[in-house]
């Protein structure tokens, strides 16, 4: 793989073992009974039948292109593999629930095999044209039986394991089609479907789950060419972002930040260049829990507890093996890191003047009831009268307040570097008895428009807070 598909690989084998194993890790577990949460390509039918999920998922993205562009994608999933453990008898074997064989302990069990299947690199000329409708490559993953023996006492065979994996059939879709302007030039929308194609199951979930693809995602390389954010798109690409359609899986930029190269479709909702922190040094699988919590609670499972858990699965042992073995410093690592959430960015407001966020100087310097904010050239502050325009995430209680007045009561600034408008309605009579109380509607400033220039006194403050950066116009 690339070295630019390294840089986020970490982050899609988090999503291709989200849920893998729940803790506490063992088979007897009822949630482990049902398993393979994200990702699922379900075999044609399943959905419908009610034993599995939707055979599809797509998402559109999009690019500027060179005039050598092209897409190269890794689609990426677990095939199901059902280990049944079988114990020796009269000269033959016999499926049995467990087995011990000397120090170890195994039970039947369903594993998983990672496969990668790398597509292209296609060019974006060809996937352009109209006569073709874009290309379909077909994605074959046979099946497979392996059997591992399980010598005793005086190495005499006590029993085997036997693998099973059923054979997967399936399609990659590309259809590239021309999108307007962005802040570059020309763009293209890039729509890339990934379908289970294999034979209808008639049997019920079982059935239906190992012949899926399980975990399913994809890593989209780009050469001569750079995708762009849909989460936050240029302003010039805005309309045609909102246009494209996701089913089933969202694509986001991959790598770090900076990179525009590489798209991670992924079926779980991630912001652009998401990462591993790096005080997470364990693989936990559980899409439910916090590191240190989880950890911690690892630690505290029973002797038996634990010999259950490495009998169930491979990765469960790893788990166990890897909590045992941290160190102090690496236990308290996971207790939590604070970070500047403003670090490295180059912008944004900064009331604390430098300060880190969590000071309480920093704090001290947020003033709320003087404070200022530069919406379309005129300081908006306390007592400033505006209109309301709801765009941002609207919700119906929103939408009720479009084209209103309001007076405006404070002005905050978050540590993530957002401002935030507090304000009462002019129409409604309980105005000032919400402001008494300290009860305020919120709005980003750009859903605001000044009906009136601020009284003296609030232009000083508006002229304070520019200086310290918190000119978010």
């Amino acid at each position: 793989m690339k070295t630019n598909l390294l840089l986020a690989r970490a982050v899609a084998d988090a999503v291709l073992y989200e849920g893998y194993l729940l803790y506490p890790y063992r088979a007897s577990a009822v949630k482990n009974q049902a398993r393979w949460q994200f990702g699922i390509l379900g075999p044609p039918g399943a959905a419908a039948a009610g034993t599995g999920e939707d055979a599809r998922m797509s998402a559109d993205c999009l690019l500027a292109a060179g005039p050598g562009a092209g897409v190269e994608v890794h689609l990426r999933f677990l095939q199901l593999q059902t280990r049944t453990v079988e114990q020796a008898r009269g000269g033959g074997f016999e499926p049995v629930d467990e087995l011990t064989v000397g120090p170890s302990h195994w039970l039947s069990w369903d594993e998983a095999v990672e496969q990668e299947i790398v597509l292209g690199p296609f060019p974006l000329a060809d996937l352009q044209d109209p006569e073709r409708q874009g290309l379909s490559v077909p994605v074959a993953v046979p099946g497979g039986r392996d059997t591992e023996l399980l010598a005793g006492p005086g190495g005499t065979v006590a029993g085997r394991l036997v693998r099973r994996r059923r054979a997967l059939s399936g399609e990659v879709r590309l259809h590239a089609t021309a999108a307007g302007t962005g802040p570059a030039g020309p763009l293209l929308r890039l729509r890339v479907a990934a379908t289970n194609t294999g034979a209808a199951t008639a049997g019920g979930r079982t059935d239906a789950i190992a012949a899926s693809f399980i975990g399913t995602h994809l890593l989209l390389g780009l050469r001569d060419g750079d995708f762009l954010s849909l989460l936050e798109p240029p302003e010039a690409a805005a309309e045609v972002a909102r246009a494209c359609a996701q089913h089933r899986c969202w694509p986001v930029l991959a790598g770090p930040e900076g990179q525009s190269d590489v798209l991670l479709v992924s079926p779980i909702i991630l912001y652009d260049h998401p990462a591993v922190a790096p005080e997470s040094p364990v693989a936990l699988y559980d899409a439910t829990e916090i590191d240190e919590i989880l950890t911690l609670r690892v630690l505290t499972l029973t002797d038996e507890e634990k010999a259950e858990a490495r009998a169930t699965d491979p990765r469960a042992a790893a788990v166990i093996e890897r909590c045992e073995a941290l160190s102090a410093e690496e236990l308290q690592q996971l207790h939590g890191v604070l970070r500047d959430p403003r670090a490295g960015s180059g912008a944004g407001p900064d009331p604390g003047g430098g300060r880190p966020w969590w000071h309480p100087e920093a704090d001290a310097s947020v003033r709320p009831d003087t404070d200022a904010v530069v919406i379309d050239g005129v300081p908006v502050s306390r007592g400033s009268r505006v209109r309301v325009h709801p765009r941002r995430r609207a919700d119906a209680q929103d939408l009720f307040f479009a084209g209103q007045t309001a007076r405006v009561t404070s002005v905050h600034f978050d540590v993530d570097g957002s401002t935030h408008v507090g304000l009462v309605l002019e129409r409604d009579p309980a105005a000032d008895l919400h402001e008494g109380y300290g009860r305020s509607f919120y709005y980003a400033p750009e859903e605001l428009e000044p009906l009136d220039r601020p009284q003296s006194g609030a232009q000083d403050s508006a002229g304070s807070a520019t200086g310290q950066g918190k000119d978010t116009s």
